[in-house]
């Protein structure tokens, strides 16, 4: 008898601890900071969106899975990347859970675009590469930078 009694009371702290991990998870995930962002065409033109900052490597993992399309200024940067601030490197991202098409913008260490995935395939895990080293990575909703003009070359600037 005692020996289930210590089970039962060693099975509920258990879920009492995993239950606060899951809750700290979760806190992780919402606790995105937000910055502002602009992109500067090459014929001058400044677009402005606040962007939540995926800055850990939890963070990027996450993304944009399991959201709801993002709207018309908004976007996530993912900044430093890699998260631990190592040099620049190519990235590939995918769309493993993410229910909307973005357009994934990578970007150089002198903040200017190396190249645009557009409208990524929602769902999809094939990989989205950058094709060169970046330190950072903007998504923004499908589409949003072909409506803008936005091209690689232009300036991303960020806080």
């Amino acid at each position: 008898m005692r020996a289930l009694r210590f089970s039962g009371l060693t099975a509920a702290a258990l879920l009492a601890v995993l239950g606060g991990c899951k809750q700290e998870a979760g806190d992780e995930k919402t606790a995105l900071s937000k910055t502002e962002l602009t992109v500067t065409t090459a014929d001058g033109t400044a677009h402005r969106f606040v962007v939540e900052v995926a800055a850990t490597e939890a963070q990027q993992q996450q993304g944009l899975m399991y959201r709801p399309p993002l709207a018309p200024d908004a976007g996530m940067l993912f900044a430093p990347y890699p998260p631990d601030g190592g040099p620049p490197r190519a990235a590939n991202f995918w769309m493993r859970n993410t229910p909307s098409p973005l357009d994934i913008l990578f970007i150089r260490p002198d903040r200017t675009i190396a190249t645009i995935a557009e409208n990524t395939v929602p769902f999809s895990e094939a990989p989205v590469p950058s094709g060169e080293p970046v330190s950072a990575v903007l998504e923004l909703g499908g589409g949003r930078a072909a409506e803008l003009g936005i091209a690689a070359g232009d300036k991303v600037s960020w806080k």
